[in-house]
């Protein structure tokens, strides 16, 4: 009980501190430190048997939050926003899922990284949800945690950089419009009624993930809450709810313990082999991601600047930010950006299970064609 004690009051003293740097999903990457320097110190929680230190229910009801608060992104106001841009969008999100699924596949040549992992790892969107359903798709979540981190880091640091020196000053098409967008994702808006985001997050968790396992959604700890709370945005059941903030933190805290209590010293080194691949790629899917924002910008005739904006891979709270700043069209990048999370948390892990047995069958082809010349 000690080890748990000092777990939870060392996150939630980490958090504090992350969120005044304003680092994303502050809970997850301060539960994710705490618990690796824990574990690595030999004062973890410790598992039960054959049971991992952070109980499975508890992942699960973690996953189901993350799910509902992802989904209450999603309102008819984000989709309308798009206008007739919806397919330059929506393909030019496929174009970085291509790029990202592509940058993974080349980090799972690497001698360390299974191709599932490796693909997952270099996904560019929903961070969190990624990791949080890693483990369910049979994934290693502490490098998939640690990169993901790192490139949220990079596209975080560099976007401000990049947007100004690259695309220059906003003078663009938007006018600053989709505040109240923005405020909803940002979770800054009051007035929305807790205790109905509360019954909307119980609903959604147990019907979802209920529903998800009986069709055999992947991941339907996450999915099928996130699915069912999209459906209750646009249909208009959700009205003005919110999932409470205090739920959101610690789901994300739990989110991290359950991949940093998994850490030892050889599972560091092995990241530590293989983070300088990872950075390579990262810049490199960002670097193609610009250019997908520049095609964006001539298809659609949104500035250079926006669409820059609406297809960073990552960092969508810095990019909100820095929307809002310029007087960018915060309705195109806030819609822009959420249909990119969305086809990402959706497609990207079948992707990835697709190539791994492609990539696994592959590997069992070889000997049986070198046995049949011998």
């Amino acid at each position: 009980m000690m080890r748990w004690s000092g777990l939870i009051l060392l996150t939630a003293l980490a958090s504090v501190g992350l969120e005044l740097l304003s680092v994303p999903s502050a809970a997850l990457f301060a539960g994710l430190v705490i618990a690796a320097a824990l574990a690595l110190a030999g004062l973890a929680p410790r598992s039960r048997g054959d049971e991992p230190p952070m109980p499975r229910p508890f992942g699960l009801a973690a996953q189901g939050v993350l799910g509902v608060y992802i989904g209450t992104m999603v309102s008819p106001d984000v989709l309308t926003g798009l206008g007739s841009a919806w397919i330059p969008v929506v393909v030019v999100a496929v174009g970085t899922l291509a790029l990202s699924v592509g940058g993974g596949a080349l980090l799972g040549l690497h001698r360390k990284v299974d191709p599932l992992t490796g693909s997952l790892a270099l996904v560019a969107g929903g961070a969190s949800g990624l990791v949080a359903l890693t483990r369910e798709l049979g994934g290693d979540e502490r490098m998939v945690a640690v990169i993901q981190y790192v490139r949220v880091g990079l596209v975080t640091v560099t976007m401000p950089i990049v947007a100004t020196v690259v695309f220059g000053a906003h003078t663009g098409s938007g006018s600053g419009s989709g505040g109240g967008i923005s405020a909803s994702v940002l979770g800054t808006d009051g007035l929305r009624p807790q205790l109905w985001g509360l019954l909307l997050t119980a609903v959604c968790m147990a019907v979802g993930i209920t529903l998800g396992r009986l069709v055999r959604l992947p991941a339907a700890g996450l999915l099928g809450p996130l699915v069912l709370t999209v459906i209750a945005e646009l249909t208009g059941i959700a009205g003005s709810a919110a999932v409470p903030l205090v739920l959101v933190t610690l789901g994300y805290a739990i989110i991290g313990w359950q991949a940093g209590l998994g850490f030892t010293m050889d599972s560091l080194r092995a990241i530590g082999r293989v983070l300088p691949y990872a950075v390579g790629l990262i810049v490199a899917i960002g670097i193609g991601s610009a250019g997908l924002g520049v095609l964006l910008s001539l298809w659609t005739g949104e500035s250079m600047f926006d669409s820059y904006l609406a297809t960073t891979p990552g960092g969508i709270y810095a990019v909100l930010a820095a929307a809002a700043a310029a007087g960018s069209n915060i309705t195109f990048v806030v819609a822009a950006q959420i249909v990119r999370v969305l086809l990402m948390l959706f497609i990207a892990p079948a992707a990835a299970r697709l190539y791994q047995r492609f990539r696994n069958r592959n590997v069992v082809d070889e000997p049986e064609m070198a046995d049949s010349t011998t």
